[in-house]
Parts: structure tokens; sequence; C-alpha cells
């Protein structure tokens, strides 16, 4: 065995090694998955009248598949139709979310299509969080997302966070030209706030994985939402790139195992 071979990788992209066991994302215990309904494992379907019917199978979305791949507990912060300013205004409170027992070693954070595509909310910018404050935060999608992370950086201050762009292809309603110059924006955005936030780290999907193209949907897609081996597949991207972040920032991730706790290893 050559451990060279798997660190001294300089050239490598994200999701160049594919891992299948969950990689080193195992050496969390805990993460929570806060987003919509790809991340809820929901599945459209037809009933008699022809009507659309939409359902959340947490077991089947991509968090719960990475949890058993990896080993560790998944948590479901999510729901259909969710925007990061409906889980701050109602949602994760009416849920128990902001629980102090529910406290997770990472979060997942993958909000931004109901809310900048198909809701049309205001992106916003980095100047719309109050570091100090996020009560006096904006009420623009970085706003609320920006909350997002302080809140529960509050109740989890060590822990580690991991925010997920836009898939190519992925447009939500409306003009395409459009919407891919706002997922872009929001892809910038989240890079922006990995920088600003500590422990933060970007799953882009936008720029790593394949486009979510026709040809995709037909193999992984049930109408607009995801079949199993689409979530399955999410959930093997999403290892395979937490993976590669801790490989490539190992000193990031040494004291994982502290985490929540008062100790911590110092240079005597």
């Amino acid at each position: 065995m050559n451990l060279n071979d798997y660190f001294d990788t300089t050239d490598e992209r994200p999701l160049d090694r594919p891992v299948t066991d969950g990689g080193y994302a195992g050496i969390f215990r805990t993460v929570a998955f806060v987003g919509d309904s790809l991340s809820s494992g929901e599945f459209e379907a037809i009933d008699a009248d022809g009507n659309k019917t939409y359902h959340d199978y947490y077991d089947y979305s991509w968090g719960q598949y990475m949890a058993r791949m990896a080993g560790f507990t998944a948590y479901n912060f999510s729901r259909g139709g969710m925007t990061a300013r409906e889980y701050c205004d109602s949602f994760a409170e009416e849920r128990g979310f902001w629980n102090p027992d529910l406290a997770a070693q990472a979060y997942v954070v993958a909000l931004g299509v109901n809310d900048v595509l198909n809701q049309g909310h205001e992106v916003g910018t980095m100047a719309d969080i109050c570091d100090e404050d996020w009560h006096k935060n904006t009420n623009t999608f970085v706003g609320r997302y920006g909350e997002i992370i302080q809140r529960y950086r509050e109740i989890r201050p060590d822990g580690y966070f991991f925010l997920m762009t836009m898939p190519k292809g992925d447009r939500g309603k409306g003009p395409d030209a459009e919407k891919e110059a706002i997922a872009d924006r929001h892809a910038e955005l989240l890079y922006e706030m990995a920088a600003h936030f500590p422990n933060t780290y970007v799953l882009d999907l936008r720029k790593y994985a394949v486009e979510y193209d026709e040809a995709f949907r037909e193999k992984f897609f049930l109408g607009g939402h995801m079949n199993p081996a689409g979530y399955i597949l999410t959930a093997k991207m999403v290892l395979s790139y937490m993976d590669f972040i801790i490989r490539h920032n190992m000193d990031d991730f040494k004291q994982v195992g502290f985490i929540g706790t008062p100790f911590r290893w110092r240079p005597v």
C-alpha cells in the first residue's frame, strides 16, 4: 500500500475517486441535512385524475443512503418545497430542529432551487449577513441562508458545514439562460460564505457533477424529482466529494472526535 497514491493527488478533482464505503466522510458520527424535496427522498406520483402528487420518503433520501454507506446517523432537516426563509421563519422551530439535543457534527445545506429559481427570492450579497446578530440579517436568500449557518454554529460551534451548489441542468421553472445565471451566482455566494465562516466547505456539484440533462433524467428521475437510483447516485457523489475535501485538508479534520466536548489536543 502506498499512501502517496491516495493523498499526494494535486491534480485530482473532487469526483475523480468515487468511494463506495463512505470514505473519510465516515469520521463524522452525526450529519444533518438541511434542504428541500431532493434532500427528502421525494417521489412524484400521478393520481387517477392525472394530477401530480408529491411524497417525502426520507428513507430514500441521499442523506440516509449516505448514512448507511458511511455508518453515521443522518438527520433529515428537510421537506419538499423548503426555502431558507421558511426554514428560519417557521419550519425548523415547528420541527424542533434548533434543539441542541439534535446537534450534529456536520451539516450539509442544500437550499436554493425553490428560493431563487422557483419563487424568485432576492439573492442578496454577503452584506446581508450581520456577524454580531443573525436577527439583523436582511431578508434575502443570503441573509436567511447565513442565518441557518449562524444558528447552527451557536448550537455546535465546532461543527462542520458543507454547502451544496445546484447541478447544471437543474434549473427550476423559467427561461433557461436566466435561471442558469442565477444558479451561477448562487454558487459564487456559497464560496463566499465558505470563506467567511469557519469549518465551511463547498460541495460544487455545479462544477464537477455530470449535467442533469435529458439522458440523465431518463435514468435517474421520476418527473421533476429523482427516483431511488438517482438518490443513491447523489449519495455516492456527496460522499466522494466529502472524502476529497477531508483528504485534501487533513489538518482541518484531525479533532472531529472532540466535537461537542471540552477536549482538544494541543502541542505541549
